[in-house]
């Protein structure tokens, strides 16, 4: 997808985007629909806009053409298409010709008055065959973008980080590598024929090599890569880091969150994926000892299986840290769905027992009797708003509290011509206490033991 979303531009002036999406047996038409508005949203997040849905109840996936005819029809009118998918004709036989239909379908269409075709992109909430790609293009006459291709083409766009560009390009091959296979099929039979080695398969296996060794290349600079973001975290634990991940559905409000809770000017945008990479701040107003956060790359059902496998190290932050803020937003009427996709995800990486603090946010968009259901369904949750400071702080005391439960306290008796060591306990401890009597100052701290075990060999 080259196509950019300019912020000034009206919503008229966007390309346009129509949704398809299959109701299968055992999903609910509420599904079904809150489904295909997530699609929405990520068709949006594109910068395309949306003037239509074509749904159908299926008992699966498997057709070749993915919907019945009918459908076909009625998805061809948001587009010009033929409706149909053209039949490949052998040059010099006597079968019904590809005009021929064409003219019976336009014909039938004049009929029916309906939709005025448009130049449009077709958005299916399923991930498709090669097969079904290629007959769906030909069915509707424009380009056709499954779910995985647009989450991948949104992830390409928002990439900031080397690790996070190299992950999104790995994904983006692999899913290449078959449409490309499937893209030559035509030119393969009539440049070598049946069991032929001609021209078009030639320059077919050369793109695939091409892709596996770029694939291969990519993987490796990763691995680098990789090591010196785990290198930084092992410094960081290594150095006795009370760490606090952000973890939660896609544009649930983390990064606004996390902009509350350290005062950085982090991107903030009403998008499904506006931020992908990691990013690690100090707690502000700083603790003793420092506490970070990290933002951590939102979840989403469905996600393509290759951006499983190459973001996992972007939840390597929410495996090692010591507490996780699940961040749920409570206005979506899909939030109980979000809540258990992100908790599926984090026990698949064995972080489904961390400590938590469930955090349902974007509560100034609920009336009090929401909010009073809300708290009575999970009364371990945190009700607020991340735009709203005085939630922000009352969060940092809830974040704050939970780190110095597990404190111990002690008292140090630093030397008057030892006063450095002062500044030490500062850094990494809280003072409760400072006193100063005949044999120095009298610093009663409270810190882990873990740090305090380190001090008494320094001080």
């Amino acid at each position: 997808m080259s196509r950019e979303s300019h912020p000034s531009s009206t919503a008229a002036d966007r390309p346009a985007a129509v949704l398809v999406g299959v109701q299968l047996q055992g999903v609910s038409g509420d599904e079904l629909a809150s489904s295909l508005d997530e699609l929405e949203r990520l068709t949006e997040t594109l910068g395309l806009r949306v003037i239509g849905r074509v749904t159908q109840k299926r008992g699966g996936l498997g057709s070749a053409n993915l919907l019945g005819e009918g459908k076909l029809r009625e998805l061809a009118k948001y587009t010009g298409g033929p409706g149909f998918v053209p039949p490949f004709v052998v040059p010099g036989s006597h079968g019904a010709s590809e005009t021929e239909e064409v003219e019976e379908y336009e014909a039938e269409e004049e009929e029916d008055g309906d939709t005025t075709p448009q130049a449009v992109t077709v958005i299916v909430d399923h991930d498709l065959s090669p097969t079904q790609l290629r007959n769906l293009e030909k069915v509707t006459s424009v380009e056709v973008l499954d779910r995985s291709m647009v989450i991948l083409s949104i992830f390409q766009r928002h990439a900031r980080t080397r690790e996070a560009k190299l992950q999104v390009e790995i994904a983006r091959l692999v899913y290449m590598v078959p449409r490309l296979r499937e893209a030559n099929a035509g030119a393969d039979r009539q440049r070598g024929g049946i069991g032929g080695k001609g021209a078009g398969e030639s320059a077919l296996e050369l793109g695939r090599r091409a892709a596996r060794d770029r694939i291969a290349a990519l993987r490796r600079t990763l691995v680098g890569v990789q090591k010196e973001a785990e290198t930084q975290r092992s410094r960081r634990s290594g150095n006795q880091t009370q760490a606090v991940a952000l973890i939660g559905y896609t544009n649930a409000g983390k990064s606004r969150l996390m902009r509350g809770l350290t005062n950085e000017t982090l991107y903030v945008a009403d998008q499904l994926f506006a931020t992908l990479d990691t990013t690690v701040r100090v707690l502000v107003p700083e603790t003793r000892p420092r506490i970070l956060i990290s933002d951590t790359v939102g979840f989403i059902k469905n996600l393509p299986h290759d951006l499983v496998a190459s973001f996992r190290s972007t939840l390597a932050e929410a495996e090692e840290a010591n507490l996780h803020l699940h961040v749920i937003d409570a206005s979506d009427p899909a939030m109980r769905d979000q809540y258990q996709v992100t908790r599926e995800v984090l026990a698949e990486i064995g972080a489904d027992e961390h400590p938590r603090l469930l955090i349902l946010n974007k509560c100034d968009l609920l009336d009090a009797e929401q909010k009073n259901a809300l708290a009575s369904e999970f009364p371990e949750a945190i009700l607020m708003a991340a735009s709203i400071p005085e939630d922000v702080l009352r969060l940092h005391g809830l974040i704050r509290d939970f780190f110095e439960s597990s404190m111990e306290e002690e008292t140090f008796v630093i030397p008057y011509d030892e006063q450095a060591k002062v500044g030490l306990l500062y850094e990494h401890c809280r003072v409760l206490e400072e006193l100063y009597e005949e044999d120095g100052a009298h610093l009663r701290v409270l810190a882990p033991s873990e740090v305090l075990k380190g001090l008494r060999r320094e001080v």
